[in-house]
Order: C-alpha cells, then sequence, then structure tokens
C-alpha cells in the first residue's frame, strides 16, 4: 500500500474535488472523526468545511494547515469498506491526527479502489501538530497495514515504476531524437485530444512542437508531420524529425483517427462538468492570471494560452491529467472562451459565476460504479519549466495508481489573509 501526503492551504478545494466525486456516484463518504453527523445523512461542502472553521480561525501561524491523505493499496487487494475504515483509523492515531476532525471518502473511479482522507494539521488550540518525520513514520505504518491485512507489499513495486520515468525534454542534454520519441510514441495511447491544436497543447508541456508538413511526391499531394524541439521560453531549439522515425502512431494519418475516436469519447466524458466547475471555482477564487493557473497546476490542470504578437489571447487549452483529456475553453462552455479570459487579464473585466453547493450523499456502497483505465503521473515539482506545473509521465500503463501523488501537490493554493 502507498501512502502519500498533501499540504496545502485550500480546505473548500480539498473537500470539493472529493464532493465531486461522490457527485460522480465515483466516490462515498466512509466515516466522519470529530465531525456532527446531520438529521438526514446528508452533507454538503458548505456543511464539512464548516466544521473546519474552528480549528482554521484558532490557526497561530501554519500556513499549510490542510492534510489531504491517500491511501492507496494494490489492484490485486480486495479491501472492504470496514477494512478501509479500520485502517483509515489506525492510520490518522498513529500519525497523531486521532483527536482532529476528518473525513474518509472513498474513490472507485479507477481500477484501484482507494481512499482519501481530509484533515487539518492545526490542534483547536491553533498551534500545529509537529510533523517533522511524518513521511518515514507514514511508510512505517503502511508495512504494518500491509502485514495485519494481508495486502500487495509496494516498495518493490515502487522501485519499479521509478525506473520507468520519463520527463519533458531537455535539448541541452543532447539525443533529442530518443527524449522526444519517448514521448510521443505514449501520448496518444493515454490522452484524449480532438484537433492538432489541443494536441501541441498537451506536447508543449514537454517542450515538443508538431508541424504539419505538405509536398508532392509522383504528382499527388503528401501531408506530413514533424517534431521540433522547445527551449525553456517556447523557441525551437532543434532541427525537425520526421513523425516517420517515431512509429505510425506519431504521424498524421492515426493522428486523425485519435482526434476523430477523442471526439466522441470526450462528447459523454463525465470529466467535462467536473473540470468546467473547478475552472470557474478557480476565476472565482482568484485574480489574475498567475494565480489561476497555479490553481489549476495545483490540482493536476495544465492551462496552456495562445497570444498573438500583442498580447491578445487567441486560444486557452486546459489539460486534465486525471481524467487524461485535452479541452478548449469553448468546449467546456462559452463562458470560458479565449475572449473571455482576454478580457479578465488584459481588460481587468473579471467573469462573475454563481458557483452552486451540491449536497453529497452518505453512501457506503456503490453498485457498478464507472472506472477509469488512466494512465498515472507524477507531479514534476522541480521541472526547469515548472511555471508550465509540468508532469513526468510513466512509459507504461502500469497496474498501480501513482495518482495520489497529485494530492501532494493539490491543493498548496497560499492562504490570502492575516499574517501574524
Amino acid at each position: 500500500m502507498i501512502a502519500k501526503i498533501g499540504k496545502g492551504s485550500n480546505m473548500y478545494g480539498a473537500i470539493l474535488y472529493n464532493q465531486q466525486k461522490v457527485d460522480k456516484e465515483n466516490g462515498a463518504v466512509l466515516l466522519l472523526n470529530k465531525i456532527p453527523d446531520t438529521m438526514d445523512g446528508r452533507y454538503s461542502v458548505a456543511y464539512f468545511n464548516k466544521c473546519f472553521e474552528p480549528y482554521l480561525s484558532a490557526n497561530i501561524k501554519t500556513e499549510k494547515m490542510v492534510r489531504h491523505i491517500s491511501l492507496n493499496p494494490d489492484p490485486k487487494d480486495k479491501v472492504s469498506d470496514e477494512q478501509f475504515t479500520e485502517m483509515a483509523q489506525e492510520y490518522m492515531e498513529r500519525m497523531g491526527y486521532g483527536n482532529q476532525p476528518y473525513i474518509v471518502f472513498k474513490h472507485t473511479d479507477i481500477d484501484r479502489t482507494h481512499i482519501h482522507i481530509v484533515s487539518t494539521c492545526v490542534g483547536i488550540d491553533g498551534k500545529k501538530i509537529p510533523d517533522d518525520y511524518d513521511h518515514p513514520r507514514s511508510m512505517a505504518i503502511c508495512r504494518d497495514l500491509e502485514q495485519k491485512y494481508n495486502l500487495q507489499k509496494a516498495t518493490e513495486q515502487e522501485q519499479k515504476q521509478g525506473n520507468k520515468v520519463f520527463k519533458p525534454i531537455d535539448y541541452q542534454r543532447g539525443d533529442i531524437k530518443s527524449q522526444i520519441a519517448s514521448v510521443v510514441r505514449h501520448l496518444p495511447k493515454y490522452y484524449s485530444f480532438p484537433t492538432m491544436g489541443s494536441y501541441n497543447a498537451l506536447l508543449s508541456l514537454f517542450n515538443i512542437t508538431a508541424e504539419e508538413v505538405k509536398g508532392e511526391r509522383n504528382g499527388q499531394t503528401v501531408n506530413g508531420l514533424v517534431y521540433v524541439a522547445l527551449d525553456e521560453k517556447g523557441n525551437k531549439a532543434s532541427n525537425p524529425f520526421k513523425a516517420s522515425l517515431f512509429g505510425k502512431d506519431a504521424g498524421v494519418a492515426q493522428l486523425q483517427k485519435h482526434f476523430e475516436q477523442s471526439k466522441e469519447k470526450m462528447k459523454t466524458n463525465p470529466a467535462k462538468s467536473v473540470l468546467k466547475n473547478t475552472v470557474e471555482l478557480a476565476i472565482h477564487t482568484t485574480n489574475n492570471e498567475t494565480d489561476f493557473r497555479k490553481q489549476l497546476t495545483e490540482q493536476g490542470i495544465n492551462t496552456v494560452v495562445r497570444r498573438n504578437d500583442n498580447g491578445r489571447i487567441y486560444g486557452i487549452t486546459f489539460i486534465d491529467h486525471e481524467s487524461r483529456s485535452v479541452w478548449n475553453g469553448s468546449q467546456l462552455d462559452r463562458n470560458l472562451s479565449a475572449n473571455v479570459f482576454n478580457d479578465w487579464w488584459n481588460n481587468g473585466n473579471k467573469p462573475e459565476f454563481k458557483l452552486q453547493n451540491r449536497p453529497v450523499s452518505n453512501t457506503n456502497t456503490l453498485d457498478n460504479s464507472p472506472t477509469k483505465n488512466l494512465f498515472e503521473f507524477i507531479p514534476q515539482e522541480h521541472s526547469h519549466s515548472s511555471d508550465l506545473g509540468l508532469f513526468s509521465l510513466l512509459p507504461d500503463a502500469q497496474r498501480v495508481d501513482y495518482e495520489e501523488e497529485q494530492f501532494a501537490n493539490r491543493m498548496k493554493k497560499k492562504k490570502k489573509g492575516r499574517r501574524l
């Protein structure tokens, strides 16, 4: 079992993320600790947030007071709700959070059912619970839980996965062809993108661009594709490489098929409404482009903005790494088009959205819950292009899920307000 500890300051965002899972019937509330039940057994994100408010208000000086923890068994492990609940209670008790308010959510949207725990490291007295050695302690607790519940051991598997990570290309390292190949051979297998523009938006996260090339051969028009490495400023930094060097999946013909398949798949993708809500929330809670992009990046969403020479925004694309889908703003909603963001960031006219608060059902069992075979990713915190919030990817679709790495960075939006 793998445990990941996310530390941030956005309690509302952490709760909202899990609420959306429950709303989509991809999750359930398993346990409430130090949080009063309601008369009808139904909850809302506002209710949960209010339950944490006394602790957050008492906070003396802790900046990242939110804890968003995920416990992730191997897909082969069959863990009941009762066992998940017991594991969560033992884990939180031994980590020093037994007397803290916390919520345990079960997630069923991928092939490995797992749990997320939302809590705070600030006690009711406003003082921070010590966490100097929380990661070694967490690992030790996981090893004990593996033995107690006869779970698959994660240590060896983690090492195998770590050896397979590939990253955005660095043109200064040399061997650019191999670096490009490690990306373009795999992205179409795991991401949905409906146009060449959305494909290039995704490629830009890996410092690559693709260009269509047209010519004639034996009197017939031939369409081709070349790939070019980019530097940290987005300028071309290598000679072009023909797509044929990287296999058929990287070529025009196969990509065109992929575009059509993506269009059909994305018509019914439930991630669309979740992403739309997340983007609208980011607009509502931020005041400029930098904070907006940062908040989405911390939730596993990259924002790619296209500007002309005069600085006008003519395109905006959102890359959702959890659902592995790439969306133009206007695809999500006409109120999220490039013109709306241009009017905000260039002219100061911030759009207004009325956020809706939907109830959370306290459901312990889910029948026929849909699952998504996702390609897992690891956040690359120290990328040389960190302003884009780049993510490293694993070249093979392993069944062990590293989604929990996302939550280590997910809710890190700095709390605005008083500092003591």
